[in-house]
């Protein structure tokens, strides 16, 4: 048995594409093969979170043929996440009182009727380590620094590896973590296979590397994104809660992360963090590139085709470049 088969826990030897799947999937299964489809429609994939670019990564996925995805977002729709969610009916009589997750639930169903779609209730950081055990991928997002942490911790704990993402996009810029444990995939090098073995810290061991040893061309989005990440934490704030009131506040923790992280201030633009605070909404643009690169990520994190992202993926389309940071302790 083939390092891919064993790809995510799953069991290589499950059943074949059905006649259906094959027909439906037939251009992708050109280029990734049947073997990476089969594995697609096994895997079951959990995302916590619905807004625009978890959007966007969920309509990618469910159109490329995933087993099944469950949605968690207990918050109500409001007119606000009509901006950047287009799985949100604009009509309120039928968004209004119902949650983000069984709104978009009901609008990927139309995408895709193979792919099974459901809706889960609850916190993220209520979730038990067993809650996660039934699932190949989780995908977090609209929640706070300790909650991903504890949910990449628990992902971390079971007897099977679980791939993980934390994505968050604000503004025009994005940001996802991939943890994909120790990762064991092969790849076409000329005319031979080789085995590669990819090793990825978790959330919280990439985010505890010393400011100071990171290389100097580091993306400033990165410190952008961990001094707000901090201020929200500390002020108790829900993630994406932060208004151009508290710019004064956030150009303060940046000064005193700096000093403490012996790292000049230049490499934390207050330019850059006042685009960050004025408007945390995302820009849809910025969600369909983001939700790309992530749906891209799972599909070669499941199908083991292609080398994956390690471990940092930065957006900002104010210079229109996305960045891959390999932050890991040495």
């Amino acid at each position: 048995m083939s390092w891919n088969r064993l790809r995510l826990g799953m069991d290589g030897d499950g059943e074949e594409l059905t006649a259906q799947e094959t027909a439906l999937y037939d251009r992708q299964i050109r280029v990734w093969g049947a073997d990476a489809q089969r594995r697609l429609s096994k895997a079951h994939v959990l995302v916590y979170g619905m807004k625009g670019t978890v959007a966007e990564f969920c309509k990618n996925i469910v159109l490329a043929g995933v087993g099944s995805l469950t949605l968690v977002d207990d918050r109500v729709a409001t007119e606000e996440a009509l901006s950047s969610n287009f799985l949100i009916p604009p009509v309120e009589s039928v968004y209004g009182g119902k949650t983000l997750a069984e709104l978009c639930c009901n609008s990927l169903k139309d995408f895709n009727p193979m792919v099974r779609v459901s809706v889960e209730k609850g916190d993220l950081s209520n979730f038990g380590v067993e809650f996660f055990s039934k699932f190949d991928v989780v995908v977090v997002s609209c929640c706070s620094l300790s909650a991903k942490k504890l949910a990449n911790d628990k992902c971390r704990k079971l007897s099977k590896r679980v791939a993980f993402y934390a994505v968050e996009c604000r503004d025009s810029c994005g940001e996802v973590f991939v943890d994909l444990q120790d990762y064991k995939y092969s790849k076409k090098k000329q005319e031979e296979t080789i085995g590669c073995d990819l090793k990825y810290p978790s959330f919280e061991d990439a985010l505890s590397v010393p400011w100071r040893t990171l290389h100097k061309r580091m993306s400033k989005l990165y410190f952008a994104m961990r001094v707000i990440e901090k201020f929200e934490e500390a002020e108790g704030r829900s993630a994406g809660e932060v208004s151009i009131a508290d710019l004064s506040a956030v150009l303060k923790l940046k000064k005193d992360l700096c000093i403490a992280q012996s790292l000049s201030e230049s490499h934390v633009p207050d330019a850059l963090l006042e685009r960050l605070v004025t408007n945390a909404t995302e820009f849809p643009p910025v969600c369909a590139v983001i939700g790309g690169i992530l749906g891209q990520e799972v599909i070669k994190a499941i199908s083991g085709k292609g080398d994956p992202l390690k471990n940092f993926f930065f957006f900002d389309a104010f210079d229109g470049k996305g960045i891959i940071e390999d932050i890991s302790a040495k």
